[in-house]
This record gives C-alpha cells, structure tokens and sequence, in this order.
C-alpha cells in the first residue's frame, strides 16, 4: 500500500494550510487549537447507528419494490416506471435540500436538523406502513401520487441527516466516528437484502405465486415498521448523545460567538464560509467522492437485470431470478460494508492523498464493461462464471465504493481550518448526493 502511495504522490503535494488562513495583507491568522476529547465508543455507535438510519429508508424503498409491483400491476405505464420516478424524485430532492441547507450555514444548528430527519422519517414510513392495511382500493395513478410525495419528504430528510449528521461529527476531532457513519449506511444495505432473501425462499413455489399479493403486503408492513422503530430507536440514542459530556463541549466550542483578527467578538454567530473557499480546499476530494457515487449508481441497473448463467428451469432456487437478484445485491452490500471499514486500519487509510483517491475513483469505471460479461437480461455471458459476477464484479465493485467514500467523508477535516469543519462537512455531503444525483440520470442511458 506504501507503494502506491508513493507511485501516486507529486513532489508538489496537496497539504493542508499551516498556521491556518492568511489576512489582507498575507499574515498567517492563527485559529485556536481545537483538542479532540477521548475516543468513545458510545459515540461511535451513536453515529454508527445515526449511519444506518441515515440509509434504512431508501434501502426499505427497495426492498418493498415487489409490493409496489403488485399496487402498479393495474397500469403498465406506472408498472415499468415508478421505480426510475423514485429515483429521480429522490435524489431530485436531496440534491435541493442539501444546495439549501449546505448555503444556510451561518445559523445553522446541525442537532435540530437530524432531529427533524428522524421525526420526518417516522411519520413517512408509518403512513406508508398504514397505506399497505388501507386505502387498498384506491387507484394505481392515486396511490402513485402519495407514493412520490413521501419519496419527497424522505429525501428531503435524509438530505437533514445527511447535512447535519456530517457537520455535526467533523467538530468531534476524531475520524473515526465519520467512518462509524459511513460503515453505519453499509449496514443499512446488507440487513434489507438478508430480509429479503430469507422471505423468499421461506415461502414454497405454490404459496408465492397463490398469495403473491398478501405476501408482499405483509412484507412491506413490517419494511416501513422497522423502518420507523429504526429512527425512533436512534431519535432517542442522538438524544443521550446531546447530554452527555463530549457533546456538549462540541456544542459550546460551535456556538462561540466568532471573533475578528483584533480578537473582538462579531454579531451574527458563525460566519458563513464561501462554497468556493471549500471548493479550492477540497477539490480532489470533493471530486473524488463525486465521481466515486456517480458511477455507483449505475450497479443497481445491471445487478436487477444480470441473471445466473445456469439455467433457471432446472437449477435451484438460489439461482432463479427471484432469488439470485436479491444475492447479487447482498453481494455488493457486503463489498461495500467491507470497504467502508478497511480506513478504520490506519495502514489502509489514504486521507491524506487526495489526488491517488481521485485517480481511484476515475478507474472504477473499468467495472462497466465488466458488468456487459455478464449474462445480461438473461442473452448470454462472455464470462461464463457466477463467481466471477459475484464475487469480481459485484464485491470488489462494492468494496471500491465504501473504500473511497469512506476515505474522501473521513480525510477531508484534515484540509480545512478548525472553523471550517462544520461547513466543509455540509459542502462533501452536498457533493456526494451530487454524484448520486447525476449518476441516477446517468442509469437511464445504461438502462437503455
């Protein structure tokens, strides 16, 4: 790994500010230092879990496709279409609400806008959880609209959470709750494939196709429940975070009243800092992270249209569509947790090489072609091989994924000043649902 590092390093390096900004006049501004208090791991798992609830509701969308299905199976138009509407609704409305909130920074107070998230969150998906026991007669084209609406309101709360949760932690000091974080939203995509899996092939052959609807109904009541008690279960878990000691000496050191170069305090709580002070600070990173999620986005394409090479009339369940679909998806999740926890390894860590994760980032787009080596829509593999599709293309697919993320959300408060964290946090989360963003638009043409 030292290697290549060193292949990757210029001799002009990119490093942070020492002595932190400069004045009008070119002299070095001195920041107080900032001292991280002790490593907990009862903050860690309050972020590790902030993480999974930050995810769990978009994975429960998918996850419930199969019902969605049966609600759209009346309107073909809404049948082939409402999962790429999701999509686009989704990370329409993250993308807005994070360009909001990453602009409304002065005033900003991080808590109260993961607390709204969770809240929101609630009351989406126990709406959704009380939408699959009634108003079951209601059109397809009426229950499309309120499906969009809560997608909505979802992404406009996870783009809080993911805001505020990645603002909040940059003022703890310490990397590793950021990677807790993002190991957390690993989490919340291997759980979902497991349950899926396992309700699939917990119900015989016959049981599936005859109760088919109620089947799936009854798995999308407990999908959006779980996902509920998930944000009221880490509601209260960031609630006993606030009281305890570190919390609250992160809260004062970010309510300070802010002082000029003379040392006298300025009105108006925290400055705002320019998105292109950030941007010049964390260009490679922000470009990585970007880049990193926009090719992302295009697994999920391929993975629900690749089959199993063997035939699906004669081999066994595992392999048959229904089954093998949710395996490929596990198999990613699981890449993806995997990379997500490998930067916890200093060794493994490459925080401080922006540019290698950049070149990084640009080289995943090698698993592409890849992916068209497959048995695509069911026509023919050029590599005849499940384990390579699963275990070479989708694993390492998803470990590349976590790795880099991980990395660029992990390395970037380490390039920015100490009043900086806060709003540099906002300004990489605002870039990596910017990615996602233009990657789902992107998964049309891959579609295609």
């Amino acid at each position: 790994m030292e290697r290549i590092r060193k292949i990757f390093e210029r001799r002009i390096s990119y490093e942070p500010l020492e002595g932190g900004s400069e004045g009008p006049n070119g002299e070095q501004i001195e920041h107080p230092k900032q001292h991280a208090g002790a490593f907990s791991w009862i903050d860690y798992s309050v972020f590790l879990l902030l993480g999974v609830a930050m995810l769990w509701a978009w994975n429960m969308f998918l996850a419930a496709a199969p019902y969605f299905q049966k609600r759209f199976e009346a309107d073909d138009r809404l049948l082939r279409n409402f999962q790429s509407a999701e999509l686009s609704v989704s990370t329409v409305g993250n993308l807005g609400s994070m360009i909001v909130l990453t602009k409304l920074q002065a005033r900003a107070s991080y808590p109260k806008r993961i607390v709204a998230s969770l809240v929101l969150n609630i009351v989406v998906f126990t709406l959704l959880a009380i939408s699959t026991r009634i108003f079951l007669g209601v059109s397809p084209g009426v229950y499309f609209g309120f499906l969009m609406v809560v997608v909505f309101v979802a992404s406009l709360a996870t783009g809080l959470c993911q805001n505020g949760v990645f603002a909040f932690v940059s003022g703890f000091g310490h990397e590793e709750y950021t990677q807790g974080i993002m190991a957390g939203q690993g989490i919340a995509g291997v759980l979902p494939c497991i349950a899926q899996i396992i309700s699939v092939l917990s119900v015989s052959g016959n049981q599936s196709s005859e109760n088919g609807a109620q089947g799936s109904s009854t798995s999308a009541f407990a999908y959006f429940l779980t996902a509920s008690a998930v944000s009221a279960i880490t509601l209260v878990a960031f609630v006993y975070l606030l009281s305890r000691n570190s919390a609250k000496d992160r809260l004062k050191d970010s309510l300070a009243p802010d002082e000029d170069e003379a040392g006298l305090p300025l009105s108006g709580g925290k400055k705002s800092i320019p998105l292109t002070v950030l941007f010049r600070k964390l260009f490679w990173l922000a470009a990585a992270v970007f880049l990193t999620f926009a090719l992302t986005m295009l697994y999920p394409v391929y993975t629900s249209q690749i089959q199993s090479v063997r035939d699906p009339a004669t081999s066994s369940r595992i392999y048959q569509p229904a089954t093998f679909i949710p395996i490929a998806f596990l198999f990613w999740n699981l890449g993806d947790l995997t990379g997500r926890m490998l930067p916890a390894i200093p060794k493994l860590s490459l925080t401080a090489y922006p540019r290698t994760l950049f070149i990084l980032s640009a080289s995943r787009i090698a698993f592409i072609p890849l992916y068209l080596l497959c048995n695509l829509q069911g026509k023919g593999a050029k590599v005849n091989s499940d384990f390579f599709y699963l275990f070479i293309v989708q694993a390492l697919f998803g470990v590349t994924n976590g790795y880099i993320g991980s990395n660029c959300m992990m390395g970037f408060v380490e390039w920015v000043d100490p009043e900086e964290r806060e709003a540099a946090g906002g300004f990489m989360s605002l870039c990596l649902v910017a990615g996602l963003t233009v990657g789902s638009f992107m998964s049309f043409f891959a579609a295609g």
